[in-house]
């Protein structure tokens, strides 16, 4: 048998894939583009190609907040001042801010400007805008402020209901 098998003439691996490369392959399956119909939904079935992304999403529009409790309020005697002010011949807006001072800790502090601020709260009523300090809005919220006159003094007083201490002046006070 080994002689048998031994007087076949030899030919070289090389000789044989250059004679399979001029021919064309018989026996090889043809090339199958995947369609809809032919792609299966089972996630256990072999898949031929990708599924295609998921459609994005919508985007809702954001929900606007709104509070229920006014920031600030003011006396007909405030609105009637801050108008006078507004009225002048150089028109500038209040801006309210809380500044650490003072023996209870916290005191107002009233500046004039020309422009709010990125992060200001505008408070507008009965066409009088006051602006708030974002850092001055949660010891401020809920308040009234008023313009008191007297032998001594004019200014203007607030009337917070979250002021749980205050100094025996009355210039500073504390939140909690």
């Amino acid at each position: 048998m080994m002689s048998a098998l031994s007087s076949q003439p030899r030919t070289p691996p090389e000789a044989h894939s250059n004679s399979n490369a001029k021919q064309p392959l018989k026996d090889a399956s043809p090339v199958v583009v995947p369609t809809a119909k032919s792609l299966s939904s089972e996630p256990a079935s072999p898949q031929i190609a990708a599924r295609p992304p998921p459609v994005p999403k919508a985007e809702r529009p954001r929900p606007t907040i709104r509070s229920t409790k006014a920031v600030l309020s003011m006396t007909p005697n405030a609105m009637q001042r801050l108008r006078g002010l507004l009225n002048s011949p150089t028109p500038q807006l209040i801006r309210i801010s809380v500044r650490n001072k003072g023996c209870a800790g916290l005191s107002y502090h009233l500046d004039y400007v020309e422009k709010p601020e990125k992060f200001d709260e505008v408070v507008e009523q009965d066409g009088v805008k006051v602006l708030i300090d974002s850092k001055a809005l949660f010891s401020i919220i809920g308040s009234e402020m008023d313009w008191k006159e007297d032998a001594l003094s004019s200014k203007f007083v607030f009337n917070n209901p979250n002021i749980k201490d205050a100094c025996g002046c009355g210039e500073s006070f504390t939140v909690a």
